[in-house]
């Protein structure tokens, strides 16, 4: 943590003694997208949920059927590129040229691991790994550790059917470790914040939960920790996502600035601004999301001993994930929530500027911003092209982000 802080510090001491410029300052920051690998053909041994669809079913049938729920609402979204399958090589390196274009540093992959295997895992082993240009970006896993339901789609009203949980045991996440560093961690083009590999975990309650206690979650990171060096990393920098409400292993509330403290986290950062900002309107104006996300952050920053990595979210409409044929209401469960509005190019665009500025301004924050997302075309929250803007978001990443050398890149 302190090598983080004189490192974010070093620039702005630099830039007071007319050594470095606010420009160059800039240049350093790490512009990363999450991305969600739910458009691609299934695993048949991938159980119970190769069961629930045809073997060729992806998330796309979801973006596919979406239609208008209510007045003034913007469905479906069609993307630009077709309704392509992921694991296909030439289709991610259309993606990884697009994405290396227009600013992105880094692709920070949803990864999965459910039944004692990977899940969803095909758009990046296949996909991205198998890409002829896949050194033109980086790559970083966030391990989406939660618990599994079907909502594809949902019946508002009806039973979360639950289909894998998040958690695993001691022994599993021993065997996890080494598929990490053997097959992520090692690669030549993953993500390494001071030489250690970047590594996000999303659940912290599952997390713990799958240990019995923070001392004995902090022991298993420091096992992982161990496993990379061994294979000649520096180790692991953990990242943690704060979302909401955490518990301890015994179901008590527990704060995630005292957590992370204790677990010894390298940084914590957000997966959307939706879960420190709310939507009090069935169609809540972006640019209030947006700022009452800043002014949390704001107010709280200072409470992590950590560096916190600033989010910025393209939007959010969960809609294709319900049933189309059932009358819209707010009062069910997601997804039937409350959505963006007014998520324009040019208002994503400030979004950018403001998080931008807010970085430089503020030493002690990690010189890195992460987008949801590249491809949450179910949540509706997407940087791939559509039918209707174009690349226009990609290009104001570009504005705002120019494409810099990935050397001076942390």
């Amino acid at each position: 943590m302190k090598k983080w802080f004189l490192f974010c510090l070093l620039p702005w001491v630099c830039a007071c003694t007319g050594k470095q410029t606010h420009d160059t300052r800039a240049d350093s920051i790490t512009v990363a997208a999450y991305y969600f690998p739910g458009y691609h053909t299934r695993d048949s041994s991938e159980l119970p949920y190769s069961l629930m669809h045809p073997h060729d079913w992806t998330e796309w049938e979801l973006v596919k059927e979406a239609r208008p729920r209510f007045a003034d609402h913007a469905q479906p979204h069609v993307p630009a590129w077709g309704y392509e399958d992921e694991r296909d090589p030439a289709v991610m390196a259309r993606k990884i040229d697009a994405a290396a274009d227009h600013g992105i540093d880094v692709f920070i992959f949803d990864w999965y691991y459910y039944n004692g295997r990977p899940f969803l895992n095909r758009a990046l082993d296949e996909g991205f790994l198998g890409a002829p240009n896949r050194d033109r970006l980086r790559f970083a896993l966030m391990w989406a550790n939660h618990g599994w339901a079907d909502r594809f789609p949902y019946t508002g009203g009806t039973p979360y059917v639950s289909m894998y949980d998040g958690k695993v045991t001691p022994e599993l996440y021993d065997k996890i470790g080494d598929e990490l560093v053997a097959q992520y961690f090692t690669q030549p083009n993953y993500w390494k914040i001071d030489g250690k590999a970047y590594f996000s975990i999303y659940d912290l309650s599952s997390f713990l939960a799958s240990f019995g206690s923070v001392e004995a979650a902090r022991e298993a990171m420091q096992s992982l920790d161990a496993k990379a060096r061994a294979a000649g990393l520096k180790g692991v920098h953990w990242n943690m996502v704060v979302i909401e409400n955490p518990r301890m292993p015994d179901g008590t509330p527990c704060e995630y600035a005292d957590v992370f403290e204790r677990l010894g986290v390298n940084s914590a950062t957000t997966y959307i601004i939706i879960h420190q900002a709310q939507l009090p309107d069935l169609q809540t104006d972006y640019n209030q999301v947006r700022d009452e996300y800043l002014a949390y952050w704001a107010r709280h920053r200072s409470d992590y001993s950590m560096p916190y990595i600033y989010n910025v979210t393209m939007g959010w409409d969960s809609s294709p994930r319900t049933d189309q044929t059932q009358e819209w209401s707010s009062d069910y469960n997601f997804p039937y929530w409350n959505i963006m509005r007014n998520n324009t190019p040019e208002n994503f665009k400030t979004a950018l500027q403001m998080t931008r500025d807010t970085i430089l301004a503020h030493p002690e924050v990690m010189p890195a911003v992460i987008i949801n997302a590249w491809n949450e075309w179910t949540e509706s929250s997407y940087l791939e092209p559509d039918t209707v803007n174009g690349m226009a978001y990609l290009e104001a990443i570009r504005e705002v982000f120019p494409p810099r050398a990935s050397s001076s890149k942390p």
